[in-house]
């Protein structure tokens, strides 16, 4: 696996899905390409001197959501992206940025209006650049 994968205790992320968000978002820019081979889960927990309990999680996450395949005796590896799958993770990726900007927003005393002018001006720096 050609992407390093950086834990943090006190990211307030459980470590799985510190594995899951870092691996899925290297499949989606391309760093891991299709067919590539990850790490076993018990090399993978030795690497990063976690439980296997925790790479198993992260891999059965990353699977159930259509990033990779487990072979049972060959390992995981990595599947072709699919559209849908690519889009729904770039609208999760909105909504949580989205989130963040609310939570921010209204620790700022800002209303939705003020949201609202703040998004639009975005967008209209966005078009003309």
């Amino acid at each position: 696996m050609r992407v390093r994968v950086v834990l943090s205790n006190s990211a307030g992320v459980p470590l799985y899905q510190q594995i899951k968000d870092q691996v899925g978002a290297a499949i989606l820019a391309g760093e891991l390409p299709e067919g590539e081979a990850l790490p076993s889960v018990r090399a993978l927990a030795r690497d990063l001197r976690i439980s296997i309990i925790t790479t198993t999680r992260a891999y059965a996450e990353l699977a159930a959501e259509g990033f990779i395949a487990t072979v049972p005796g060959k390992g995981a590896f990595v599947l072709p992206l699919d559209s849908e799958l690519v889009r729904e993770q770039l609208l999760r990726q909105v909504e949580e940025g989205l989130q963040a900007a609310i939570d921010a927003a209204r620790r700022a005393g800002l209303q939705r209006d003020d949201l609202v002018l703040i998004l639009d001006g975005l967008i209209a720096a966005e078009v003309t650049a």
